[in-house]
């Protein structure tokens, strides 16, 4: 498998799109990449928009970014929450510095808003949120998948096959 020597961190709020979740750590899974869900406390159930609980593995304090190959934030409502986090925003930050894979997808944007790491770049997201990712120096384009780098951000649910190939090829460059 090609991602087995991979580790990435699936970043878990309360709120998340279940499918904005799920559906790219089952995926990477499938790849051989450990993924860890990371939340503000571990061992937490975490619920979807629709439902769907998560399991935390790990909290915020317990994680080392820099022995992760990469980062996903997903989508819903859950980014509002995670981009208070001075944790998530110093993971994130850290990921840019190192040009490790950023992955976001909806709503997430706003938590790469918040550590400030937009700027010149070219992205997309919901639409809901165009005004602030371009208020925040990027570049928003209103496509399925952009990979500017190594951040991958797409819009919505029915973008994620094109979202999670183009983050699995992105990682396998790692």
């Amino acid at each position: 498998m090609r991602l087995s020597d991979k580790k990435v961190i699936a970043l878990v709020e309360d709120d998340f799109e279940d499918l904005e979740l799920w559906y790219p750590v089952l995926r990477l899974q499938e790849e051989g990449t450990e993924v860890h869900l990371v939340g503000k406390e571990a061992k937490k159930k975490y619920v979807g928009k629709y439902g769907v609980p998560a399991i935390s593995d790990y909290a915020f304090s317990d994680v080392n970014g820099e022995d992760y190959d990469a980062i996903l934030v997903p989508g819903g409502w859950a980014p509002d929450k995670l981009r208070r986090y001075p944790e998530v925003l110093e993971y994130i930050q850290a990921m840019n510095d190192a040009k490790k894979p950023i992955g976001q997808i909806c709503h997430a944007g706003w938590v790469l808003i918040s550590a400030n790491i937009l700027q010149g770049r070219t992205v997309t997201s919901t639409p809901g949120i165009k005004d602030d990712m371009s208020n925040a120096g990027a570049t928003w384009i209103d496509d399925a998948v952009i990979v500017d780098g190594h951040i991958v951000s797409s819009r919505r649910p029915p973008d994620l096959p094109a979202y999670v190939k183009a983050f699995a090829d992105k990682l396998a460059e790692q």
